[in-house]
């Protein structure tokens, strides 16, 4: 039975041939966007099959690293525990998918925090400082140097923002402050 054969390349995949790679192919999430890396010498078949393969192995990693909202409020609450003592308890913490300008909110009245799905394939610390920086709201929701002394007890505070703006910048993104 032959191959059948493989489906189109979706739009949000970018292919990336080297004359250099010789036989590697690699895939990474670059936002809403997927980076193939390959060898130039590949036809067009081996090209989409790479893709395919690709994707689903990028897909398969995404759903082990992705952590439930009951994982995500257990995970603030340690935080805050750790980092910010004097944080009223949140009401709910959950990841969302329509924030594309924003790494995460936080609305003080209801108590709510909502992380952008983005950060679920970035490190846990980076994660983190962005649960400490929505849980920092809770007590202060302007962005003043109380709210600033607040974020910078996380120790890994300016890694992450560093991490956060080059994340920005590699995508030519323009996001706004959390």
């Amino acid at each position: 039975m032959a191959d059948s054969p493989p489906r189109p390349i979706p739009p949000y995949v970018d292919i990336r041939r080297s004359k250099r790679r010789k036989r590697t192919v690699s895939a990474y999430r670059d936002g809403e966007r997927v980076v193939v890396l390959m060898p130039d010498r590949l036809s067009a078949a081996e090209e989409a099959r790479w893709v395919e393969t690709m994707l689903a192995r990028l897909e398969k990693q995404r759903s082990r690293s992705r952590v439930s909202d009951e994982k995500l409020l257990a995970r603030a609450h340690e935080l805050a525990c750790r980092h910010l003592p004097e944080v009223p308890e949140p009401a709910s913490v959950r990841w969302v998918s329509n924030q594309n300008r924003r790494w995460g909110s936080c609305t003080p009245a209801d108590k709510s925090i909502r992380l952008s799905t983005r950060l679920q394939s970035m490190p846990a610390w980076v994660v983190d400082y962005v649960l400490v920086h929505e849980l920092a709201h809770l007590i202060e929701p302007t962005h003043n140097a109380t709210f600033w002394d607040l974020v910078h007890r996380y120790p890994k505070a300016e890694r992450a923002e560093g991490y956060l703006e080059g994340v920005s910048a590699a995508s030519s993104l323009n996001f706004e402050d959390f």
